[in-house]
């Protein structure tokens, strides 16, 4: 029997790689769109290519509301949901002193409150049907590191690191895992790169001197994802060339007061 996956936010970048990802493991898979959805059909063109289904759906997770529904509505096309990758987010800089509450809101609302409503119905669809499942949400390095003038950006992919980590304690009785993978700056079109750029970018501050690529976050989903990732759950996986590692070089290697301008 085939598992069947939904990865939100499919339709490009890290999404469209990892349906691709999920799609060559044996997964049918549901894509979803919220704005570009010729990008949406293109990423079903790549799973079916793999010889799996795919379903396409419009998701807006800003819709709190609807979120429920547009997910059990394609878990139903799809036949069930074994594997949920909540990859919707995104967001801007403003400086603190200058964030709107209504940005501030937004951001909260698209990275976290989206998050929250997608992964609940995705978990409640797998407790119900009694057998197991893998839930994995798409963070950033600013779930566990902070960046100049991105507060609200910030604080809600910490927030999104927290709520893995619970998910993970309550339903691990359930058989559902739940794990975060954490990009660090990756090639996509959110960036203005393509996946090739990352082989001719420089970037003498992350260790791997370069952006990563979105295939290189999918592989990583796609084994929290497959059975071999059956033991581990509340982890956060930082997929990010080595960035983190370096605060306390780059603190101390900084020669000027430009990293305040954000």
């Amino acid at each position: 029997m085939s598992r069947l996956a939904i990865v939100t936010a499919s339709d490009s970048g890290i999404g469209r790689a990892t349906a691709i990802a999920l799609a060559r493991s044996g997964m049918d898979v549901g894509i979803t769109w919220h704005s570009d959805e010729h990008g949406a059909h293109e990423t079903a063109w790549h799973v079916r290519d793999a010889g799996r289904r795919a379903v396409v759906a419009r998701f807006d997770a800003t819709a709190l509301h609807d979120v429920p529904g547009a997910i059990d509505a394609i878990a139903d096309e799809l036949g069930g949901i074994d594997v949920f990758v909540n990859n919707a987010g995104g967001g801007g800089g403003t400086a603190f002193l200058d964030l709107p509450l209504d940005e501030w809101r937004s951001t909260v609302a698209l990275n976290l409150d989206g998050a929250f409503a997608g992964m609940q119905a995705a978990a409640r669809r797998m407790a119900a049907a009694g057998n197991g499942g893998r839930i994995i949400a798409v963070t950033s390095v600013h779930e566990h590191q902070p960046r100049v003038g991105s507060a609200a950006y910030v604080a809600a992919k910490h927030g999104l690191g927290g709520l893995v980590k619970t998910m993970a304690q309550e339903l691990g009785a359930h058989g559902i895992t739940v794990n975060a993978v954490a990009p660090g700056e990756i090639a996509t079109p959110l960036n203005d790169m393509t996946s090739e750029s990352a082989d001719t970018t420089v970037r003498p501050g992350i260790p791997l001197r370069r952006p990563g690529k979105p295939e290189e976050i999918a592989a990583t989903i796609a084994f929290l994802a497959s059975p071999e990732a059956a033991y581990v759950t509340g982890a956060s996986w930082a997929v990010d060339g080595g960035m983190l590692q370096m605060g306390p070089q780059a603190g101390s290697h900084l020669e000027t007061d430009a990293w305040r301008e954000g």
